[in-house]
């Protein structure tokens, strides 16, 4: 039984007219997931959204203010821990695996699924930043979506095999990387723990452009959680092992329901976002630019907390509800 925080400890404003509170629910390798339940004050039926992401981050962060978002625009919006992360439960903690985390996602629709007050044919999921990547996996399996929207994402199976910008993607980059993981794993094991990776950097000084934006987000009071993988110490170094030998997307062609990828013109990670979108087939698919946002902007807004297209958003939803 997971021991849930009941107070609030959101990176992000509570908006009074809406109500929330946390809920958990088990997938189906048994891992109990934690999540932020929001949903509007009148009504007793609505359309639901899960929503998960970004890697690395916990609901308390962006999942959690796009669920408060959406709930405050007449939807019942989960935003939930990936398994091992988080409130989550899971063991050992800090891991990831694309099985697993579509599961997560399959899991949150089953109980989207048997909630009296959900229209259980009006189901959506949003996946952000990496979790972009992990919705539209998710898509490709359960038909009970609806809609998928991913909102500024990796492809995680890519840049692990293959690093930022695919500059590492040759036999023996991969090879060296499989070898110091390997070695990895060996120590772990001999020691009893798991060695962290490191979130993201703490001084950004001479760092690429975009970890300055990550710092601006996860390690400043913008964005910063004390549960956030991004925030402290990341992820384990062994957790990219199943990324490093799956690629993601490959039934991407045979999504019959309607996917909205959205993506900053600004953001690093937009060639992730402009590739999954070439794979898609049918006049029920969208490619949304956002003028001048980057990659973290759709995280949180930016600055000024306006460039998420919200209503861009709501409206493509409901188009195909």
């Amino acid at each position: 039984m997971l021991n849930l925080n009941a107070v609030w400890d959101k990176v992000f404003p509570k908006d009074e007219s809406v109500q929330h509170k946390k809920v958990s629910f088990r997938n189906h390798f048994g891992i109990e997931l934690a999540a932020e339940m929001f949903w509007p004050k009148d009504g007793d039926r609505f359309p639901a959204i899960a929503i998960s992401g970004p890697f690395g981050a916990v609901k308390e962060q962006s999942s959690g203010l796009y669920a408060q978002e959406f709930a405050r625009r007449g939807f019942l919006a989960i935003a939930f821990d990936p398994s091992f992360t988080g409130e989550s439960g899971g063991e050992p903690r800090y891991m990831n695996s694309p099985d697993i985390n579509v599961e997560d996602f399959q899991s949150a629709i089953d109980y989207l699924s048997n909630l009296d007050n959900v229209d259980h044919e009006k189901i959506s999921i949003i996946g952000i930043c990496g979790w972009g990547g992990m919705a539209l996996q998710t898509a490709c399996i359960d038909t009970r979506i609806k809609t998928t929207v991913a909102v500024t994402m990796y492809d995680m199976s890519r840049i692990s095999g293959n690093g930022y910008f695919d500059s590492e993607d040759k036999e023996e980059s991969r090879y060296q990387a499989r070898v110091a993981i390997n070695n990895q794993r060996t120590i772990d094991f001999r020691n009893g723990t798991y060695k962290l990776g490191g979130g993201v950097v703490d001084d950004p000084t001479d760092m690429p452009w975009f970890v300055k934006q990550y710092y601006d987000y996860y390690k400043t009071p913008r964005g910063y959680h004390p549960r956030s993988l991004n925030s402290n110490g990341g992820w384990n170094v062994t957790a990219g092992t199943s990324l490093m030998n799956t690629r993601l997307f490959h039934y991407a062609s045979e999504i019959r329901s309607a996917v909205l990828v959205v993506h900053g013109e600004k953001a690093h990670s937009l060639y992730f976002g402009q590739d999954a979108f070439k794979l898609l087939r049918g006049d029920n698919k969208e490619f949304l630019l956002v003028k001048d946002a980057t990659h973290c902007d759709l995280y949180d807004g930016g600055t000024n907390h306006d460039k998420i297209p919200f209503h861009q958003i709501e409206t493509f939803i409901r188009e195909h509800l």
